[in-house]
């Protein structure tokens, strides 16, 4: 048996949508564990190692300065964005790392343009932005309840059916257009079934400590599965691209869901290979000023 990096190199390149247009989401388990241990303790130094990989990068890519990574979690309730963010995530510096948990639309947003609150939350270079849900909110969460583009206030002729179209062209384009300035892209879906996730609420339910993360709007919203998978396929179908792709990763064992998204992390920013700079000329004469005086000093 290979050695667990391989393997995770290979599983990565099955999550990951290559060729959109044939995309269905049927084709994607997510019980899926590709072969890997259902105890966590069996990856855990696995996960430690992906970790201290990560934060390596991110002292690297902060000190470069030049490129931007953000990170979109989508997925439904209960799916582990949260719980990615935390073991995923946990080794990082967090001065260079950013969390943003879009929640309903306020007035303000609501009356700008659905990028425009996407657009103030984004990482500066250097830093790691991560969206727990995103702009895909309204093409998934508005789409099945479509009474929502009534707070919208747009223009009766522009909610028309092809609205859902033009959404799908306006995020491929402001993608394109992030990619082009130096933003990395790397966008998940936690893949998770409706058994798992019926579970995942009752234990949140059976425990105290857990139960303000669950609301009864959750528990109406499994109504709607069916819509919500339907929005995914067609969400994932348009706004795969070659720039910006889909990973669809099997979340119903969470530490598969965390080896798989800690990997595709890494190796990004590893093949951006940001380097530490350089200092010569000028500010090498300063800095080596400033070390003798300071060996000096420590001489007296």
């Amino acid at each position: 048996m290979p050695p667990l990096a391989i393997r995770l190199a290979k599983i990565v390149k099955r999550c990951r949508t290559d060729r959109p247009e044939r995309f269905k989401l049927a084709d994607h388990d997510p019980a899926e564990r590709f072969g890997l241990s259902t105890d966590i303790e069996d990856v855990r130094a696995v996960l430690a190692q992906g970790m201290d990989r990560l934060a390596e990068m991110q002292e690297r890519l902060y000190a470069h300065g030049r490129w931007a990574v953000l990170v979109v979690l989508q997925g439904m309730d209960a799916a582990g964005k949260d719980g990615v963010v935390k073991h995923v995530m946990a080794g990082i510096n967090p001065l260079g790392c950013e969390v943003h948990d879009f929640k309903a639309p306020s007035a303000e947003e609501l009356a700008h343009d659905f990028l425009w609150r996407i657009n103030k939350h984004l990482p500066e270079r250097g830093h790691i932005g991560i969206f727990n849900r995103s702009h895909y909110e309204e093409v998934l969460v508005v789409r099945v309840h479509p009474e929502l583009l009534e707070r919208q206030k747009l223009p009766p002729n522009l909610t028309r059916k092809n609205i859902w179209k033009h959404r799908f062209q306006d995020i491929r384009k402001f993608e394109r257009h992030l990619t082009r300035n130096g933003t990395l892209v790397l966008k998940f879906h936690l893949r998770i079934s409706k058994d798992e996730q019926l579970k995942r609420f009752l234990a949140r339910l059976d425990t105290p400590a857990k139960r303000w993360k669950f609301s009864a709007s959750d528990a109406a919203e499994r109504e709607h599965w069916d819509d919500y998978m339907a929005a995914y396929e067609e969400m994932i179908r348009e706004t795969s691209t070659g720039y910006a792709p889909w990973y669809v990763v099997p979340a119903d064992h969470k530490h598969v869901a965390w080896l798989i998204v800690s990997a595709v992390i890494v190796d990004a920013i590893e093949a951006l290979k940001p380097t530490y700079p350089k200092i010569g000329g000028k500010a090498l004469k300063e800095l080596k000023h400033a070390e003798r005086a300071l060996r000096a000093e420590g001489r007296r």
